[in-house]
């Protein structure tokens, strides 16, 4: 049979040689090409063709679920799998929404990475346990709309409700019925929780 072909797209030299390294010595899986951003993803997708593309969620020029969006547009049947430092359902939900078959946890890689690879070229859904329960255990009813995402980024920011009010050119009452709703749809106690709850579940990020 012919090796897995895989193309690593990842922004940082050291990760993409550590994909490598632990590639290297498998017969059945091969690394035919490397990306550092999402617009070079596109780019070496097409001229590669390969089975499984990891894909990095954070990148300059193109972020991972914006080229996964791309990529599966012009190849419905492209395999990709994101790989993120980030435990969020959020972001997980959003990278399966985005077309990707499997989601990768960069703490794993070592444990998790070839047998991630041969599941997904051969069809099947990856995603890691902990991620999985957490996206079961959250429904659409807490999902924040956008203008209460760009309210929680400003409270992320440390700014003050008058502050959040001139940014947004709204006013401050209104400011503070989104904070009440946001503290509600995340159970949160207090702004700082709904901060940190945000965070991990992959809300808001700090690259935001």
């Amino acid at each position: 049979m012919n090796p897995i072909k895989v193309l690593t797209v990842d922004d940082h030299p050291i990760l993409r040689e550590g994909i490598a390294a632990i590639i290297e010595n498998h017969a059945d899986i091969v690394l035919v090409g490397e990306a550092a951003n999402g617009r070079e993803a596109i780019e070496c997708f097409r001229k590669l063709h390969p089975d499984v593309t990891l894909m990095d969620l954070v990148m300059p020029e193109m972020n991972g679920i914006d080229a996964t969006v791309a990529i599966r547009k012009e190849f419905p049947n492209a395999r990709i799998v994101v790989l993120t430092t980030y435990k969020g359902d959020v972001q997980a939900a959003h990278a399966l929404d985005a077309g990707a078959c499997g989601y990768l946890l960069k703490s794993t890689l070592r444990k998790d990475l070839l047998d991630t690879i041969r599941r997904v070229h051969v069809g099947q859904r990856r995603i890691p346990p902990e991620i999985a329960i957490a996206m079961a255990e959250h429904h659409s009813s807490d999902t924040l709309s956008d203008r209460e995402l760009e309210v929680l980024q400003q409270i992320a920011a440390g700014n003050a409700n008058k502050n959040i009010a001139e940014h947004l050119s709204i006013a401050e009452d209104t400011v503070k019925g989104h904070v009440k709703a946001i503290l509600a749809k995340l159970g949160a106690n207090d702004r700082t929780h709904a901060v940190s709850i945000a965070f991990k579940r992959g809300i808001i990020s700090l690259e935001e």
